[in-house]
């Protein structure tokens, strides 16, 4: 069950970082996304600042057809894409899969031709995480 807050939603697996980042990008490509960019925070932060963290990753996953629809309704959209998800290690050892909400953006977009699109991948984005 995906434990969700106003910006997303996600939660615990019981696998390490890389399992579950394997896992999410296998579901995510069985709704439709790809991963088009993949940041790994906790090594950039260590090689840039010298900072020590668990393992954290966010990658930036699009699913085609609804981008389209939303670029082509609203094209400063763009600001919200791609779709994030992370990755990461608490410090207790657990890790967590998490999503950004679509929807939770529409608060700030006043353009009714996305609210179908940003459910439709609310949807698709809650499915790949609760299969992983």
């Amino acid at each position: 069950m995906l434990q969700s807050h106003n910006y997303g939603f996600g939660k615990i697996v019981d696998m390490n970082v890389e399992q579950a980042e394997a896992r999410v990008t296998e579901t995510l490509k069985s709704k439709g996304f790809g991963v088009l960019t993949r940041i790994d925070v906790a090594a950039t932060l260590k090689q840039k600042i010298g900072a020590d963290m668990p393992p954290y990753v966010i990658l930036g996953a699009c699913n085609p057809p609804l981008a389209h629809r939303a670029v082509s309704a609203e094209p400063e959209i763009g600001l919200f894409l791609p779709c994030n998800v992370i990755v990461y290690q608490d410090d207790q050892g657990k890790v967590h899969v998490s999503a950004m909400d679509p929807q939770g953006m529409l608060g700030m977009i006043d353009n009714p031709e996305v609210t179908p699109v940003a459910t439709q991948a609310r949807v698709l984005l809650q499915e790949a995480l609760e299969a992983v």
